[in-house]
């Protein structure tokens, strides 16, 4: 697997998530469902938020529910407009492929904290997992987008791998 091509692939998709959003009303962006995260607006920051705290880690930087919510790049629990969302994933995105890019060794563990400031725990992954969890996690809430999408009348599908990355010619 080529980590990189597999973090492009995600770019590509959630390029392709945020066109089939753009067309909503703040309304529609912040209407609640009754399930996921309830709201694209929630569900879209949670994403670029979640990108962060996986960046964190990779750098060896304080993750980020351990970290008070003013110093966090965006609070997904505030329902961000959707222009907020999108600049502050593309410059996060930026940071992700960087971090991606340098890794050396994709197996050696090491540990960082998580859970909360009252109840903190210690975590042990190697780059690999946590790249794994990025790219899983973001597919998981992506689903839920696209269910909610869907809601609205949008097609939101085509979004495998294969379909996006795959070269295809006939035989």
């Amino acid at each position: 697997m080529d980590p990189l091509k597999t973090y492009d692939y995600l770019e590509r998709a959630r390029r392709k998530l945020l066109d089939w959003t753009r067309p909503l009303t703040h309304e529609q962006f912040t209407r609640a469902f009754p399930f996921g995260l309830h709201t694209l607006s929630r569900t879209l920051a949670h994403m670029a938020l979640a990108e962060w705290g996986y960046w964190c880690v990779l750098k060896g930087y304080t993750y980020t529910p351990l970290l008070p919510r003013e110093e966090w790049i965006i609070d997904d629990e505030a329902l961000p407009p959707l222009p907020e969302v999108e600049r502050v994933w593309r410059e996060q995105a930026a940071r992700t492929r960087a971090a991606i890019a340098e890794i050396g060794d994709w197996t050696k563990e090491f540990e960082y904290r998580s859970g909360s400031p009252e109840q903190p725990v210690i975590v042990t992954v190697s780059p690999g997992d946590v790249v794994t969890q990025l790219v899983l996690h973001e597919v998981h809430h992506r689903a839920q987008a696209m269910a909610m999408l869907r809601q609205f009348g949008i097609a939101a599908e085509g979004l495998d791998y294969n379909d996006m990355m795959d070269k295809w010619r006939h035989a």
